[in-house]
């Protein structure tokens, strides 16, 4: 039987919430708890229903996303917030993943590709848009990610040809089973790997894993 994954919308677009939920409500795996037309109507969702999943837009009342992003992720919340937003500002996009969203998404995505990044990022891969990649990518050595430095005593990190190539393939988007599969490797080979950088880097989280990569220039 199929694990359910439960969802919580945010945006200020009635519209939208009622769209997204309408996709979401379709599918067998999925049900929609609640929705919310602001970052704090969010929280309180999030503290009351604890979602698996937070569909989070950025410019909201009262509280934007990011902000209720941030205080999801400092209660200690499980649930993983995903952007989904109209605006592709670098300094947002920064913004919203240093305050822990799992992924940044743009509105205009295909449903079926927000499906997959939904049940991706609940298994715990983390899925990015290959325009937001590329932002992240071109802001890698600006002061939108200064913060983003190596943890104390890992200044002098070196990364085997293997795993650079695989965490180029991360910061491209790809989950561990793509990247598997352009590197003809086994995806338990992939894990491992991952496994092993994330160590070398001092987190257990892809996003930063791949913002810290950029900002030090190890890929």
């Amino acid at each position: 039987m199929k694990e359910i994954i439960k969802v919580v919308i945010a945006d200020d677009q009635q519209l939208m919430r009622e769209g997204l939920k309408t996709i979401l409500e379709l599918e067998k795996d999925i049900i929609v708890q609640g929705t919310a037309a602001n970052g704090k109507e969010a929280l309180d969702l999030c503290r009351s229903l604890k979602p698996d999943i937070a569909l989070m837009d950025i410019r909201m009342p009262e509280m934007d996303g990011v902000e209720a992003t941030r205080q999801i992720s400092a209660a200690g919340l499980k649930t993983k917030v995903i952007v989904v937003t109209t605006f592709d500002d670098d300094e947002l996009i920064v913004k919203a993943l240093k305050a822990g969203a799992k992924t940044y998404l743009l509105k205009d995505l295909p449903s079926e590709k927000l499906l997959a990044v939904i049940r991706a990022t609940y298994r715990g891969d983390i899925v990015m848009q290959p325009e937001i990649a590329a932002k992240l990518v071109e802001r890698a050595s600006g002061e939108l990610v200064s913060a983003e430095v190596l943890p104390s005593g890992r200044s002098l990190v070196t990364l085997t040809s293997r795993e650079k190539e695989i965490l180029s393939l991360m910061a491209e988007g790809l989950n561990n089973g793509d990247i598997a599969s352009t590197l003809f490797l086994s995806e338990g080979t992939v894990k491992n790997q991952v496994s092993i950088i994330y160590s070398k880097l001092g987190t257990n989280d892809r996003t930063q894993a791949v913002l810290l990569a950029l900002k030090n220039n190890l890929i």
